[in-house]
C-alpha cells in the first residue's frame, strides 16, 4: 500500500544552535533524495526547515517548483511535488522541525491543509494553503471559502481541545462540516493537528486520507495516563490493516516501553524510528501483525510543555 505521504524528515538544531541538521528520516521510497538531503544543512531562513524555524510556524509548500525549496530537481524525480514543515518547540526553544513530502498528484487521493488564525483579525480559522492531490477542485474550493470558529469542524476541534482529533468516516460524520464533498473525492479519515508555536497566533495541520492512499497505514495518539506522565495509554487510533486499535487505561504503559514516543514525549522533540526496538517493546505483537517497521513520532506541545504524542507509520 502506498501512502499519501511519501518521506519524512527530522531536522535539529547543531551543537552551537547555528544551523539544521538531518537528525533522522524516512527515505524508502525516494533513496536518491534521501542521499542528497543528508548532506544538507540550513541556516535560518534556508530552504523549507530553515524557513519554518526563522518564522516559527508551520509551513506548506503546494508546490516545489519555485519556491524556496532547495532540493526541486531531487524530489521531481523521486515524483514529490508538496511539503509541510512542522516546527516543534520544548522548553528551551525549537527542538526539532518535522518535514513531509507528498507524492505525485495525479495517482495520490487525500489532502494537507493549513488553517490559520490571527485573533487581531478574526475570530475564525481560514484555510493558508492546502495541496489536494487529485481529490477534486470541488473539495479545495470549499476549503478555501470556510471559516471555521473555534470548535467547529475538524481543524476547530483541535483549536478547541488544543489536542489532536482523528476522525474516520467522515463521509457519514456530522462533525465533519464538509462531509459530502469529501465523500465525493474519496476522503474517508482526518486528522487534524495543533501546532505550538511561541505567538498568540494558531495554527492547525489537516491530514485528509484516501483509502487508497492513506496519509499513513497507522495512525495513533498517546497521552498521560490515569497515573500522570508515568503512564501513557493510546487516546486514539486507527490502522489500515486490521482497523481501530484499542484506547484508554488498558493500553497504559511506561514511555520507555514505547521507543520514539517515549523519547518524544521525555525529549520534546520529533523521532524517527525503523525497526521492532526502536518503536517500543510495547507495540512489537501489534506492529509485527500489520507489517509495520517504520514511523514517524511528532510531540504536541504547547508553552514548551509535551502534551502528547501523535504517531504516523509507513
Amino acid at each position: 500500500m502506498h501512502t499519501f505521504i511519501r518521506v519524512v524528515e527530522v531536522w535539529r538544531p547543531s551543537v552551537d544552535g547555528t544551523l539544521l541538521e538531518l537528525a533522522d528520516g524516512l527515505f524508502e521510497s525516494a533513496p536518491a533524495f534521501g542521499a542528497q538531503s543528508r548532506g544538507l544543512c540550513f541556516g535560518r531562513g534556508e530552504g523549507l526547515p530553515g524557513r519554518a524555524w526563522e518564522e516559527a510556524r508551520p509551513l506548506l509548500l503546494r508546490r516545489l517548483e519555485g519556491s524556496y525549496f532547495r532540493r526541486v530537481a531531487a524530489a521531481q524525480a523521486a515524483g514529490l511535488v508538496c511539503a509541510a514543515a512542522l516546527p516543534v518547540f520544548g522548553p528551551a526553544g525549537l527542538s526539532s522541525v518535522v518535514v513531509m513530502l507528498c507524492g505525485d498528484s495525479g495517482s495520490h487521493s487525500g489532502a494537507i491543509e493549513l488553517w490559520h488564525n490571527d485573533p487581531r483579525v478574526t475570530g475564525d480559522l481560514t484555510l493558508q494553503d492546502g495541496y489536494f492531490g487529485s481529490s477534486g477542485e470541488a473539495l479545495e474550493s470549499l476549503s478555501r471559502d470556510s471559516y471555521l470558529p473555534r470548535g467547529a469542524g475538524l481543524p476547530g476541534m483541535a483549536w478547541q481541545r488544543e489536542a489532536a482529533v482523528f476522525i474516520d468516516g467522515l463521509g457519514e460524520s456530522h462533525q465533519f462540516l464538509r462531509a459530502q464533498t469529501a465523500a465525493s473525492a474519496g476522503i474517508v479519515r482526518g486528522l487534524a493537528l495543533p501546532c505550538g508555536t511561541p505567538s498568540q497566533q494558531t495554527w492547525v495541520l489537516s491530514l485528509l486520507s484516501s483509502s487508497v492512499t492513506p496519509i499513513a497505514r497507522r495512525v495513533e495518539s498517546w497521552l498521560p495516563g490515569e497515573a500522570g506522565a508515568s503512564r501513557l495509554q493510546r487516546g486514539f487510533g486507527h490502522c489500515e490493516a486490521s482497523g481501530p486499535l484499542p484506547t484508554g487505561p488498558e493500553t497504559a504503559v511506561e514511555p520507555a516501553e514505547l521507543g520514539i514516543v517515549g523519547a518524544a514525549w521525555s525529549g520534546a522533540s520529533a523521532q524517527v524510528g525503523r525497526g521492532a526496538g526502536r518503536l517500543g517493546s510495547a507495540l512489537d505483537a501489534e506492529l509485527g501483525g500489520a507489517g509495520l517497521s517504520t514511523a514517524l513520532a511528532i510531540p504536541l506541545a504547547g508553552d514548551g510543555v509535551v502534551g502528547e504524542v501523535v504517531v504516523l507509520h509507513f
